[in-house]
């Protein structure tokens, strides 16, 4: 906490004389994990090594960001906090959000091994006995203001409002395993899968088990979806399972959005400002996928196959 005492004496506001409970409610974040955890993996991004300009320490501008995405209040009020301007914090965000997204890998993956599958498959197993499941996707709309332009409209979704659309593979633990970011709101959530790198490792067998998804797709043999109009007491079991398993992910974007309400009341920045979609993402190059009735009768195959034999 060196590091603390060291802002707590420079600065005039005295602002981070909180107790652990006050500060997490104010940042989301204990002060252990900002100055142990998320300092230096922004530290080298945000240092300046001159004072030409009279730079912002990394620890203010990391708070300053965390500040931003906890409140979601606006620029001027953030600066006014810590006697920055308004242009001063729409940067500090910027510089902040790329840095953490440079270390997106590091920490979103999907796992490869037989250990971390066999891991989520059994955790996943105790919700509601859904076997091999290793993970649970979906997409959520992140709203933005209205990023003007010619090409504004393709940002508004279906709700009315604008927004970024955005698919979450998550695991057992509500950790997020894999996260595409650049498709507008208008995208349909079954065509940012087609594109994504995901699924393109699942067609390429390079990623085993399966994901429970809802209808907004096309069942496939990695991917499985409910049965529209259950027949039979095997179908009612199967849905109600695949319904239990797959909650989680809802879970997951409710708490992602509570913890952080900029992703729930709208970003204010320009979306270009805010992230590099091509940091963030992980598409393919050409996500086209074209299936015949033949695949697409197999892939309901497999589906029936989970049916008959676990439920």
């Amino acid at each position: 906490m060196e590091e603390f005492d060291v802002f707590y004496e420079s600065d005039t506001s005295n602002e981070e004389h909180y107790e652990d409970h006050e500060f997490s409610r104010r940042y989301q974040f204990t002060k252990a994990v900002v100055i142990d955890v998320l300092l230096p993996l922004t530290r080298a991004k945000l240092e300046k090594h001159c004072n030409r300009g009279l730079p912002i320490p990394p620890l203010i501008q990391l708070l300053t960001a965390l500040r931003f995405y906890a409140s979601n209040s606006f620029q001027m009020v953030h600066g006014d906090l810590r006697w920055l301007s308004q242009a001063s914090v729409s940067r500090i965000v910027k510089n902040v959000s790329m840095a953490f997204a440079e270390q997106l890998k590091q920490f979103i993956c999907f796992p490869r091994s037989d250990t971390g599958i066999r891991r989520n498959t059994t955790k996943f197993y105790t919700t509601a006995h859904f076997p091999s499941v290793v993970g649970c996707l979906d997409c959520t709309h992140i709203p933005i203001s209205n990023p003007g332009g010619e090409n504004a409209e393709v940002f508004r979704c279906r709700k009315g409002y604008f927004s970024l659309n955005v698919q979450v593979v998550c695991g057992p633990n509500m950790e997020i395993m894999d996260i595409v970011l650049r498709h507008p709101g208008s995208t349909h959530d079954s065509v940012i899968f087609d594109r994504s790198a995901v699924r393109a490792h699942f067609e390429a067998g390079e990623f085993r088990g399966v994901l429970l998804r809802d209808n907004g797709y096309l069942c496939r043999k990695y991917l499985l979806t409910p049965i529209l109009n259950p027949s039979d007491e095997q179908e009612i079991g199967y849905n109600n399972a695949h319904i239990k398993t797959q909650n989680i992910i809802e879970r997951v974007f409710g708490v992602w959005k509570r913890r952080f309400p900029c992703l729930q009341n709208g970003l204010r920045h320009n979306e270009n400002n805010v992230l590099d979609p091509n940091v963030v993402s992980d598409d393919v190059e050409d996500g086209s996928v074209y299936i015949n009735s033949n695949e697409r009768n197999s892939q309901f195959a497999v589906r029936r196959t989970f049916v008959n034999t676990y439920f």
